[in-house]
């Protein structure tokens, strides 16, 4: 059912966030708000890690299955123990390779909402961006926000117009940084022990070695 209310715009400097602008949608999203905001892969879709309601939404957005893969993006790696099992190996290669244009996926473990999880894999994927503007929303947030990648067949997603098009009506919050084309990230799944590079992206293989 197609919302009547029309997204709330909100223009952030993506290297200058205004602290004013970014408090405003933190308390969008612990109201229950789903969100379209840019990263250095272009436009994702995103809400707090409890919204069940929200999740559902971004689920039909982007006529989404239960075997996707929803994705953490956090601030750092500091807390990572608490939402995703690796070995020393994983961490020292996150360690040295992130943030960046990658999307690591990881076993999940029991504080990750199993809605989120692979439903038979039981995995999470796991980003650390360093685009300006997520950054500062991760801060304030505090945790990992949920986040898929705007994806939607039949549109092409390069500045806000073209999110505000599809999507507009859909969303609650969108967050105009300026142009922002999509960059898919580099995939890397750790969770079989090994490292097993499932999408080639913006994200150099080569730091791997």
């Amino acid at each position: 059912m197609e919302r009547l209310v029309v997204a709330q715009l909100f223009e952030i400097h993506p290297q200058n966030p205004q602290q004013r602008l970014v408090k405003l949608v933190i308390d969008e999203l612990h109201s229950g708000a789903v969100i379209a905001y840019p990263t250095d892969s272009g436009y994702a879709l995103g809400t707090v890690l409890g919204n069940k309601n929200g999740l559902e939404r971004i689920r039909r957005i982007r006529s989404l299955s239960k075997r996707h893969h929803f994705t953490l993006m956090m601030r750092d790696l500091a807390h990572i123990g608490e939402y995703a099992k690796l070995d020393n190996n994983a961490f020292r290669l996150l360690k040295k390779i992130l943030p960046g244009a990658f999307t690591f996926i990881l076993e999940g473990t029991r504080d990750v909402p199993k809605r989120l999880l692979h439903e038979k894999k039981k995995t999470i994927g796991l980003r650390v961006s360093h685009h300006g503007v997520v950054q500062a929303l991760l801060e304030e947030l505090g945790e990992p926000m949920m986040s898929v990648s705007l994806i939607i067949e039949g549109y092409e997603f390069f500045d806000i117009d073209d999110v505000r098009d599809a999507v507009e009506k859909q969303v609650d919050v969108i967050i105009d940084d300026g142009y922002c084309p999509p960059e898919p990230t580099t995939v890397i799944d750790l969770s079989g022990g090994g490292v097993e590079i499932i999408r080639q992206g913006a994200g150099d293989t080569s730091l791997i070695a």
